[in-house]
């Protein structure tokens, strides 16, 4: 299938949107003069993101959950499994249109994102295996997302050949050389990779306003319309199945409290500036409409659930585990009152011996008196 083919299919995908509300062509118009300028913002957040990424990257670390790559594999499973059918199944659940379809299925395949350290850190997960599970599944995108859209647009009439696959590999491609820079940086210079994140966390922060501002301002006038109750419900309901299920599943395989709330928070959260991309790359803003800002809704939601679960688990720490320690600490004290220990005469004798040795030194007196 050639370009010309695939843009015909995707101008199809967007008739039919607009046909249930997906947007309007009129007020869609405007946002060419902005288009370039959010292409270059856009990969410049990608680029940042994933050198900052691969600079809390170590080798060493990597080969260690490679040796065990049980935790690894679970994520993983949980990664590319739950998420992108949990999107396919809410898009069927609420009959969305195949612009929505797409979205949902492009986001619920994207790999885990930088944000799932920081909520492994927060909540007490285990670093390396976030780390390391980022990192795998950052590279394991590469031929997993390809394979998953191309399943599960099976299940949507029109999105067969309507997924540009070759836009989507390349932005995935180009994720993987930053991140290769990353990791060689803080592999050979370790101490610039501290310096490249602060410098990095500040562009990215800078450029993440700019391209809000500028697809807020180009869009405006439809920008309520990503704002439907399907689109808000599915947003809200995607990373909290992905936390829960995360959490399930790496309990059933074994593992312990610390690495089951790490993949918890790397099945739930997304990579959200690599869906960006990927629906700018593969889309025009003409096509995709308002659901360009669909990333940006999954965000909010996936911070205030992250947020809300360690929450939950600092006031379990500072109410109920003391609760707990101080019922089992009166528990010990009591059976010391039923059953008080022996206490030795003499240090390095028994009970028994120190009261032998108590009546022979009591004999000893009696005689020297005597």
């Amino acid at each position: 299938m050639n370009v010309t083919e695939v843009h015909q299919d995707q101008a199809n995908i967007y008739s039919q949107g607009n046909a249930s509300g997906n947007g309007s062509m009129d007020s869609l118009d405007l946002l060419s003069p902005y288009d370039t300028t959010i292409n270059i913002f856009t990969i410049l957040i990608l680029i940042i993101t994933m050198i900052s990424l691969g600079c809390t990257m170590e080798i060493s670390k990597i080969k260690g959950h490679f040796i065990k790559p049980k935790g690894v594999g679970i994520a993983l499973v949980s990664q590319f499994g739950i998420m992108p059918l949990t999107a396919f199944c809410l898009a069927k659940i609420f009959q969305m249109d195949n612009m929505k379809a797409v979205t949902l299925l492009i986001c619920g395949s994207c790999p885990g994102g930088s944000l799932s350290n920081v909520f492994s850190l927060a909540i007490q997960g285990d670093m390396n295996l976030s780390i390391v599970l980022t990192t795998c599944s950052t590279f394991a995108a590469m031929a997993m997302m390809p394979l998953l859209l191309f399943i599960f647009c099976r299940g949507f009439p029109g999105l067969e050949n309507a997924i540009p696959y070759t836009s989507i590999i390349t932005t995935l491609v180009l994720t993987l050389v930053p991140c290769a820079i990353g990791i060689a940086i803080n592999h050979y210079k370790s101490k610039w990779a501290v310096m490249v994140k602060t410098v990095g966390l500040s562009i990215l922060f800078i450029c993440t306003i700019l391209i809000l501002i500028l697809s807020g301002t180009a869009i405006k006038d439809v920008l309520w319309l990503s704002l439907t109750a399907d689109n808000v419900i599915t947003a809200a309901l995607m990373p909290l199945i992905g936390y829960i299920l995360g959490y399930v599943l790496s309990f059933i395989c074994g593992l312990d409290a610390q690495c089951r709330r790490t993949i918890s928070m790397e099945t739930g959260c997304q990579n959200i500036q690599l869906c960006f991309a990927i629906l700018k790359v593969a889309f025009p803003l003409e096509v995709i409409g308002p659901m360009f800002f669909f990333p940006l809704i999954y965000m909010v939601f996936q911070c205030i659930e992250a947020f809300l679960l360690i929450l939950c688990l600092r006031c379990y720490q500072t109410f109920a585990a003391p609760a707990e320690d101080k019922r089992y600490s009166s528990v010990d004290i009591k059976h010391e009152a039923v059953n008080p220990p022996s206490r030795p005469y003499q240090k390095g004798l028994s009970a028994g011996e120190g009261q032998e040795e108590e009546l022979n030194r009591a004999h000893r007196e009696d005689r020297a008196l005597q």
